[in-house]
């Protein structure tokens, strides 16, 4: 029936048909910045189009789709035959089809490849986040398994591959495979050494069966699996497959499909091991050493996956600004508005540019940058995926009661926003992480300290904090007790150092001000007025093609 009551105007048009890529210019600078010349060519293509692919409408079907019709566990065949499959909308795998085919999880044997594939992770997965998971176990899953040359000359190839094959058949069957991982158990959550999966040798070399449960499994549709079990000589990595050489299905019971909060379309389950063949990865007793390069990787993932939530939702929400009229005018001209994009702004800035600093670290690989990474990994973890819940939370009360309705794609984006901060360790875990490597790496902390030190002399905000985060750093009393407070502080520094490094004036300004200055409140829209905050949000706007 025609609407006769009234006329529809001042609404604004869909965030549709762009690129993801080019439109961001914190990413885009970034990969600039951090690729070297030869290979920039190539990768600016890459992501591109890529970026051109997350912004159309088909992808953002996609995602929609996939989080409407969630995973569906079939434990068993319609003759009663267990079978433990999960079964997935067509749009799940055309985005993992698509990420697959884009090189989402080939970084480790490619020139700048963590950058190009962190670049490409932050854009493809503002279509859609679930998918990202077993991107991450897949990419992950390489470093551990290079312990043992033999399984990495087996299986790296299949991780890496540009080919997405859906199905459980035998690995050696398959173009690509993914692979999930499985570490908590009920009476431990995060303390894994409390693990009681136990893990029987076999006359064959490295062969094992296991007997146990897995809490909380990543992906347990995937073809392959690290997980920990105690094995004779302790705690042990072991490779589990869903598909026996022999072309049998492994003992991996699903009892269940994990009920969450956000991150729909993406399976988490509970599983039992029954008799599950495996093989071990690395050697007994130092499991966790074995996966921590995983889990180091994956941690990494969070930070960007969280960073690429915040870019989301800043850019729906000054996309909204710039279109939406209000009280006589655009909602981006209003001056506490102007306040409020600003800020957010600023934070989503700050977690792309650390993100794409830690991807960086990576593709370099020295002794400096290793140690670098094993602060500023969990430091950042901790902070930046913190951060992401108040700013998505933020952009959408932008949108006002628009945002509140599921249409606009904003409380999807709400319910996906705590999950990398639990994921991987929460946020005391990573707090506790730093402080160990504080107390017992002391070139890890040198290492930070010459990169923050980069910046100095070029605010006198960030020299100050320098200088009173070198104060905290030198008194030790009661260190556990204030580790929040340390690593925030550690994590601020070094955003503060890299955007007054690389920035914009405005934007490092802002930061400094803010953040690192102490004039702000404690709530977003709080920074000082007499900032250029008009640019700052300028940059930050998503343009359609």
């Amino acid at each position: 029936m025609a609407a006769t009551t009234h006329t529809v105007t001042n609404q604004v048009p869909p965030l549709v048909g762009y690129d993801v890529y080019t439109a961001d210019r914190a990413l885009s600078e970034a990969v600039e910045r951090h690729i070297e010349p030869g290979v920039l060519p190539g990768a600016r293509e890459e992501l591109g189009a890529l970026g051109r692919a997350a912004g159309s409408a088909q992808a953002q079907e996609w995602g929609a789709q996939a989080n409407e019709h969630p995973p569906v566990l079939r434990t068993h065949d319609r003759y009663g035959n267990r079978i433990d499959e999960v079964e997935f909308h067509p749009s799940w795998h055309r985005l993992l089809g698509h990420a697959v085919a884009a090189g989402l999880t080939d970084a480790w044997g490619r020139p700048a490849g963590h950058v190009r594939r962190a670049a490409g992770f932050l854009v493809w997965t503002q279509a859609e986040a679930g998918h990202g998971c077993p991107l991450s176990m897949t990419h992950a899953a390489v470093p551990a398994l290079r312990t043992d040359p033999v399984l990495a000359a087996e299986w790296e190839p299949k991780l890496t591959s540009y080919v997405y094959e859906e199905g459980l058949r035998p690995a050696p069957e398959k173009a690509g495979v993914l692979f999930g991982m499985g570490m908590t158990e009920k009476q431990g959550g995060t303390d894994v050494r409390s693990n009681k999966t136990r893990a029987e040798p076999l006359s064959g070399e490295g062969e094992y069966l296991l007997t146990g449960h897995k809490w909380f499994c990543s992906a347990p549709m995937s073809d392959g699996f690290l997980v920990l079990a105690q094995a004779p000589g302790g705690l042990t990595c072991f490779l589990v497959p869903r598909v026996l050489p022999d072309g049998t299905r492994n003992v991996f019971a699903i009892q269940r499909l994990k009920d969450k909060l956000g991150n729909k379309s993406n399976a988490s389950g509970e599983v039992e091991f029954d008799g599950t063949w495996a093989r071990r990865v690395g050697e007994e007793g130092r499991g966790v050493r074995t996966i921590i390069e995983m889990v180091a990787a994956t941690r990494l993932d969070c930070v960007v996956g969280s960073a690429a939530l915040m870019r989301q939702a800043v850019a729906q929400a000054i996309h909204h600004a710039t279109y939406r009229r209000a009280f006589g005018g655009l909602l981006t001209d209003k001056p506490l508005m102007r306040n409020v994009l600003a800020d957010l702004a600023l934070e989503s800035e700050a977690a792309t540019v650390l993100a794409m600093r830690l991807a960086s670290a990576y593709d370099t690989d020295t002794e400096e940058e290793r140690a670098f990474l094993r602060i500023a990994v969990p430091a950042a973890k901790y902070w930046v995926t913190k951060r992401c819940t108040p700013v998505v939370g933020e952009a959408l009360e932008c949108l006002g009661g628009n945002g509140y309705v599921e249409e606009s794609g904003m409380p999807r984006l709400l319910r996906e926003a705590p999950l990398n901060s639990i994921w991987e360790g929460s946020g005391n875990v990573q707090a506790l992480d730093v402080l160990r490597a504080l107390q017992r790496e002391p070139q890890a902390l040198d290492a930070f300290l010459r990169e923050v030190g980069k910046a100095r002399g070029a605010d006198h905000r960030l020299d100050a904090a320098i200088k009173d985060l070198l104060t905290e750093l030198a008194d030790l009393e009661g260190i556990e007790a204030r580790a929040r407070r340390l690593v925030e502080r550690m994590a601020l520094v070094l955003q503060g150092s890299l955007l007054v490094r690389w920035a914009p004036p405005e934007v490092s300004d802002a930061f400094c001000a803010s953040r690192l200055g102490r004039d702000w409140g404690t709530a977003f829209g709080t920074l000082p007025h007499s900032l250029d905050l008009a640019s700052v949000v300028a940059r930050a706007r998503p343009v359609a093609e």
